[in-house]
């Protein structure tokens, strides 16, 4: 296992996820206890020292699973994450409540690493507000020693998160980003890492390998990457990717069985960051991969000009890009729910006016009528407080 600095501290760079942990006939929230056990016995005897849980992981159960199995290590063999759920609406006002309970769920009487859990459009306001003294409190708990380092994890725009940042920088030491080698222009990760850097801070990576979407390819790319590195995976191709960007400090991997683990760990033997032609093969690659769904825009906004009902067309592609590319989640909901209910993609009223100026004759009133029926379903935006979005066109 390669080793990372942290504040005099040596980490693991592989970490372990508990988001996506095995489980007893396919219930979320039904952990298989003994293959997890199995699984976190495997990772402390590899040198695995990083536990990431959170407090809706599984249902709950997973900050309750990952503290009895690690209650039998000795406390200072392993660093353990966990996060406050502000990002779920009700939960703001509950800090100091959620906070003790999740000391009891993990049996531990401090953690090593804990978080804002994703900062986004759609909490920024209350993770700041005053009134509800979510830094306060922590940083209360940080000075007892209850939390060792305090950092946030994002999903949100580069902008939501320089706000953040400018409030709080100061006294924060970690930023967590969906960080792989398909985001880094997609979701605009590669600026993320850098207004990171901006602040001194170390990046954590969530979803190196996209929830498991970049762990196979299309054959055509295989090919490409391996007449490269013949002996390299295509998994390790996304994690050689991570290890080729200096901020990168902790990489999370939310595996789900033994096999996973084993393998992670065995790139995560070595360090073998990729040199600047592999890099370019690569993100080209991804370049392609995206362009085989996603809408052409360039952003060249002649769009809005255009539009009668004033709707960011060029943002509302992007989220759209993404929702189709991702076969669903909660990234595009999430901002949806930010934005007033006349500039949603639903407000698009299907003139067309927009398309006979598009320099790409992108369909974007076909585009929006689709964006709103993939949105009616929003599977798991309930836990965020995020509801699914009505058609409410003329």
């Amino acid at each position: 296992m390669i080793y990372r600095d942290f504040k005099g501290e040596k980490l693991s760079a592989l970490g372990l996820g508990t988001m996506r942990m095995p489980v007893v006939n396919g219930k979320e929230e039904s952990i298989d206890e003994e293959k997890a056990r199995e699984m976190v016995d495997f990772a402390m005897k590899n040198g695995i020292n990083y536990y990431d849980t959170a407090w809706m992981y599984h249902g709950g159960n997973s900050e309750r699973m990952i503290g009895k199995i690690l209650a039998d290590y000795p406390r200072g063999s392993f660093n353990l994450a966990t996060k406050f759920p502000g990002n779920i609406r009700e939960n703001i006002g509950r800090v100091e409540e959620i906070f003790e309970e999740q000391l009891r769920r993990c049996r531990v009487d401090y953690f090593d690493f804990y978080l804002f859990h994703n900062v986004c459009e759609i909490n920024v306001d209350n993770y700041m507000d005053p009134q509800y003294g979510v830094m306060e409190y922590l940083l209360k708990q940080k000075k007892e020693g209850r939390i060792r380092h305090l950092g946030f994890s994002t999903h949100g725009r580069v902008d939501v998160m320089r706000r953040f940042m400018d409030a709080y920088g100061k006294d924060l030491e970690f930023c967590q980003i969906q960080l792989n080698y398909l985001d880094y222009k997609f979701q605009h990760a590669k600026e993320k890492v850098e207004l990171i850097k901006q602040y001194g801070l170390p990046v954590w990576v969530m979803e190196p390998l996209r929830g498991g979407k970049l762990a196979t390819v299309d054959d055509k790319y295989a090919a490409e990457l391996t007449a490269l590195r013949p002996d390299e995976s295509i998994p390790g191709w996304g994690f050689r990717f991570l290890q080729s960007i200096p901020e990168v400090t902790m990489v999370l991997s939310g595996m789900s069985n033994l096999q996973q683990l084993a393998d992670n760990i065995r790139i995560f033997s070595e360090d073998k960051p990729l040199d600047s032609h592999e890099l370019t093969v690569l993100t080209g690659v991804a370049d392609k991969m995206i362009s085989e769904i996603a809408l052409p825009c360039t952003g060249c906004r002649y769009c809005t000009a255009k539009c009668p009902k004033g709707l960011d067309i060029p943002m509302l592609i992007e989220h759209y890009n993404e929702h189709v590319y991702s076969q669903g989640g909660l990234r595009a909901p999430l901002w949806l729910a930010s934005i007033p209910a006349d500039k949603q993609p639903s407000a698009c009223i299907g003139c067309r006016s927009c398309e006979r100026v598009c320099p790409q004759e992108i369909k974007i009133s076909e585009a929006m009528k689709d964006f709103v029926e993939r949105l009616k379903t929003v599977k798991e935006g309930a836990a965020y407080g995020v509801k699914p979005i009505e058609d409410k066109r003329a």
